[in-house]
């Protein structure tokens, strides 16, 4: 009995090593502009992350949801427009980064990862994503000291509707 329960557990384990090098690969051979930030681990939900190199606010955005718990994998396309055209995500809602689950569910903006991650555990019928359009100051990677804007999260439907989702307060 132990012979055969090592043998369950040593094929599960290289099944499961297999199955995730198979994913690593595939990810960082998305694009050739793609940055991989952290491999993606069970139980973690992984974001793949569209962004302008060069912009420190997004930057600080990640830092933010891989703090609480997300994992990234960053892309710098060439026509980040475009990006946010694939996805469905009306101009009125847009801001300067787009996230993409690995369920399908976009996120763009500063959208807070508490916010996220409530959506994500209880997604809404029809709902394409969340959005903080624009950039309000005290949002998650817009921190500038006590300055607070009041800010909706926006619900995203795949329809191209829009709705708020939930109001955040400054302080």
């Amino acid at each position: 009995m132990k012979i055969l329960s090592k043998l369950i557990v040593g094929v599960f384990a290289s099944t499961l090593l297999l199955g995730l090098s198979a994913c690593s690969d595939n990810r960082e051979q998305s694009t050739a502009n793609t940055v991989v930030v952290e491999a993606s681990s069970a139980g973690k939900v992984m974001l793949d992350v569209y962004k302008s190199p060069t912009c420190g606010c997004c930057e600080d955005w990640v830092d933010h949801i891989e703090g609480a718990g997300f994992t990234t994998l960053l892309h710098h396309p060439a026509d980040l427009s475009g990006i946010k055209q694939q996805y469905g995500i009306a101009s009125s809602d847009q801001s300067c980064h787009t996230a993409v689950s690995d369920q399908g569910y976009v996120f763009e903006g500063h959208v807070p990862a508490e916010v996220m991650q409530r959506f994500l555990d209880n997604p809404p019928e029809d709902a394409l994503g969340l959005a903080v359009p624009g950039m309000p100051m005290g949002s998650p990677g817009m921190e500038m000291g006590d300055r607070y804007d009041d800010y909706a999260v926006m619900l995203l439907r795949k329809d191209g509707r829009s709705e708020i989702y939930q109001e955040i307060k400054g302080k």
